[in-house]
C-alpha cells in the first residue's frame, strides 16, 4: 500500500498524520543507529547529482535489494534536482538505511510546496520527478520546515 502526506513522518498517512512522542524517540534512535548519509548540496550545482547518486549507492551496496537501490538512485537525482532547479538556494539530502526502510529527504529553504503534474507531451523531459516518486516509492510526502521544506520517499526493504 502506498502511503503519501504532506506532514509528518515515516508513518503519515493521508494527508496529515502526527507522530506521537514515543514515535518520533523510536524514529530518531532508529536513524542515529542506521547506516547514513548526509550531504550539502550547494544552490544550482547540477554536478552534485551525479556525485549524490555516487554517494548513495556505496550506502546501499549492502543494503541487498539492488532493484530497489536503482530506484533509490533515480528517486534521489530527482529529488536533489528538483530542489536545485527550482529553487536557486542550497540543498541538504540525507539517506537513512534501516531496518524496514531506506529514507532518503532533500530538504531546501523555500516554503513553496511542489505539486505533482502531469505531463505533456509538449514538456518534454521536465514535469516528471514528482510522479516517477509517487509511482515508484512505497511512501513520500513534503513536510515543511521554519525555513523551507523537505521532500522525502521511503521504499521499504521487504518489497520486491
Amino acid at each position: 500500500m502506498k502511503r503519501q502526506a504532506r506532514g509528518g513522518g515515516p508513518t503519515a498517512v493521508g494527508a496529515f498524520s502526527a507522530q506521537t512522542m514515543e514515535e518520533k524517540a523510536d524514529s530518531a534512535l532508529e536513524q542515529a543507529q542506521s547506516p547514513q548519509l548526509r550531504r550539502r548540496l550547494e544552490r544550482a550545482d547540477l554536478g552534485a547529482v551525479p556525485e549524490t547518486r555516487r554517494a548513495l549507492r556505496e550506502l546501499l551496496r549492502h543494503w541487498g535489494r539492488p532493484g530497489r537501490s536503482e530506484i533509490a538512485e533515480l528517486l534521489t537525482s530527482e529529488l536533489v534536482t528538483n530542489a536545485l532547479v527550482h529553487t536557486d538556494h542550497d540543498a541538504v539530502v540525507t539517506a537513512t538505511v534501516g531496518p524496514r526502510a531506506l529514507r532518503v529527504e532533500v530538504r531546501d529553504f523555500v516554503a513553496r510546496i511542489p505539486r505533482v503534474r502531469v505531463p505533456n507531451a509538449d514538456d518534454g523531459t521536465h514535469g516528471r520527478g514528482l510522479a516517477l516518486v509517487q509511482s515508484l516509492a512505497d511512501a513520500w510526502g513534503v513536510r515543511a520546515h521554519g525555513v523551507g521544506k523537505a521532500v522525502w520517499f521511503e521504499l521499504d526493504a521487504g518489497a520486491a
